[in-house]
């Protein structure tokens, strides 16, 4: 019997315990143990993609808003945060499924920019849907001001939208607990 895949998308707001219980076994099992409460934090309060196959989920994406300066702009950016597929659901288009839906809100949600942080096994599936790497200097706006991430530097990708960028130059995101990027 086939299994059937269903796409979902959701503001944070509009799932029910269960599926955000889901969200986060998910997330736990796909990374391996290592997303924090800081890396769960930056999941919600944005949109969600969600792959369910035959009452289970099998992938995961969100999108949040943030800042990103640049150019001496602060630019509206849709971040995508924790984007997982079930280990055994993985390379047969979850993922992409997933990025598709996320892009869309993106297009259609009135950002300038989209960006994220891409793990090297990912850099693939991002860099294939026309992500572009981020080959400028990154910082963070932190409660001490300016301060250089050079550790993220190399695995920043965005997705232009209309703000003019230079992949060159300086990008800063605003501060938050946790992985700034």
């Amino acid at each position: 019997m086939a299994c059937m895949t269903d796409m979902r998308t959701a503001h944070t707001s509009d799932l029910t315990g269960a599926e955000l219980a889901a969200v986060r076994a998910l997330m736990d099992d796909a990374f391996e143990g290592d997303f924090s409460d800081d890396d769960w934090d930056h999941t919600i309060g944005g949109m969600h993609a969600l792959a369910w196959e035959d009452g289970e989920l099998i992938g995961h994406g969100s999108l949040v808003q943030r800042r990103l300066l640049h150019g001496g702009r602060a630019l509206r950016a849709g971040y995508v945060e924790a984007v997982a597929v079930r280990a055994d659901r993985r390379r047969r288009g979850v993922a992409s499924a997933v990025m598709d839906a996320l892009e869309r809100i993106l297009r259609d949600g009135g950002y300038e920019v989209g960006a994220l942080g891409a793990a090297d096994e990912a850099v693939p599936l991002y860099a294939g849907r026309g992500w572009q790497l981020w080959r400028g200097p990154s910082s963070v706006v932190s409660p001490a001001g300016l301060q250089r991430t050079e550790e993220e530097d190399g695995c920043i990708y965005v997705f232009p939208l209309g703000a003019a960028l230079d992949l060159d130059g300086a990008l800063a995101c605003d501060w938050r607990p946790g992985d700034v990027w």
